[in-house]
């Protein structure tokens, strides 16, 4: 699986460009602000019809532009498929697989698989469980698609729930509405806890291995998946999940309606991450973070590639710029196989192959030789 063309208009900093990517390894360089990353957003949004920077689409389109255009051709097992995309600012966003309309943009997931390093991805260890949530909810959709259904229905009713509750249930009809927003939150809440607890016990060996790897030593680490509506089990029984969460809201009903917010379900989950027996958000050193943050990253590529059966897309971007060259060294020497689009706005670690040297200056695109 690979891209092998893309062409923008008005995404981003980029007027027009297209690009015929190799199967192997692109590097692109330039300064900070010139569309390193922005070029690499627009390959993740083919995967995952979203930013992996976390921002709407119509951030994408282009200033005093009205739409940005997104053309990608998709090639995998010899068969080439075409994504046509245009983002509004204003309007609905259109979106065509090999010039047939989608009805919703999340059906084109599954045409693309990519794994993004970041820089930020150090909150994934240090920053709240939100992140972490957001991490196996994405290597989740990512592997099998119809999660993101299940993850879209859970944030609709928290959403229509968490309204009602803030409205204080007034109305003769607020309890048989509640009730009814329970039995979907425990429906969609459920099947969403269920696979992360199952990609929970395929990440856990491969984010050991993954942190040894990179850290030239053995290490102890662990992860557990705590949830307070669980009644203490750690990790919960998959298999009395929706049970656990029925059971759950039945005894917070009052405190949920005199706090006004739902206090029962994924959303408060933690996937705890520890090395050494410790909690690695609050007693792991930096370079033992970034460490296990890159072990996340590359983990989730294993378990997804084993999964599905093909490699993501890495996507790299300004990663290295953020190692030590002990740790920047381990990964290059360990980066997944297949194709590899990478930004720097400096030098690359030895070991790193290019098959296409880019430049980007003011969103221009021009191919470097002999570098």
């Amino acid at each position: 699986m690979r891209v092998t063309q893309l062409t923008l208009t008005d995404f981003r900093c980029y007027h027009e460009v297209l690009v015929e990517f190799p199967p192997g390894v692109t590097v692109v360089v330039g300064d900070n602000g010139q569309g390193k990353t922005s070029l690499l957003e627009a390959v993740g949004w083919v995967a995952t019809a979203r930013s992996f920077r976390g921002v709407p689409d119509a951030a994408l389109v282009r200033s005093d532009c009205e739409q940005a255009v997104l053309r990608a051709e998709v090639a995998d097992d010899g068969r080439t498929q075409l994504l046509e995309a245009e983002l509004h600012v204003q309007a609905r966003n259109r979106v065509r697989l090999n010039r047939h309309p989608l009805g919703r943009a999340r059906d084109l997931l599954g045409l693309l698989r990519v794994t993004v390093f970041a820089p930020d991805d150090l909150q994934l260890v240090k920053g709240g469980p939100g992140a972490r949530r957001g991490y196996l909810d994405e290597l989740l959709v990512a592997i099998t698609p119809r999660y993101e259904a299940a993850r879209a229905d859970f944030e609709r009713v928290l959403k229509q729930r968490n309204a009602l509750l803030r409205r204080g249930l007034t109305g003769e009809d607020a309890l048989p509405t509640l009730a009814v927003f329970d039995e979907q939150l425990v429906q969609a809440g459920g099947e969403l806890v269920r696979g992360r607890l199952g990609l929970v016990d395929r990440l856990t060996g491969p984010v050991r291995a993954a942190y040894e790897t990179i850290a030239g030593e053995p290490a102890e680490v662990g992860t557990v998946y705590e949830a307070e509506w669980a009644e203490g089990a750690v990790p919960p029984d998959a298999s009395a999940v929706g049970e656990l969460l029925r059971a759950a809201l039945a005894a917070r009903r009052q405190q949920e309606i005199d706090r006004g917010v739902t206090l029962v379900g994924p959303h408060r989950d933690e996937w705890r991450l520890r090395v050494d027996g410790l909690d690695a958000r609050t007693h792991a050193s930096q370079g033992e973070q970034r460490t296990l943050a890159l072990a996340l990253r590359l983990a989730g590529h294993r378990v997804c590639a084993e999964m599905v059966g093909d490699d993501p897309v890495l996507l790299l971007d300004d990663v290295f710029s953020e190692l030590d060259p002990v740790r920047a060294g381990a990964l290059v020497e360990h980066l997944p196989p297949g194709q590899t689009l990478l930004t720097t706005a400096s030098s690359l670690p030895a070991g790193i192959r290019a098959e296409l040297r880019l430049r980007v200056a003011d969103g221009r695109l021009a191919e470097v030789q002999g570098e």
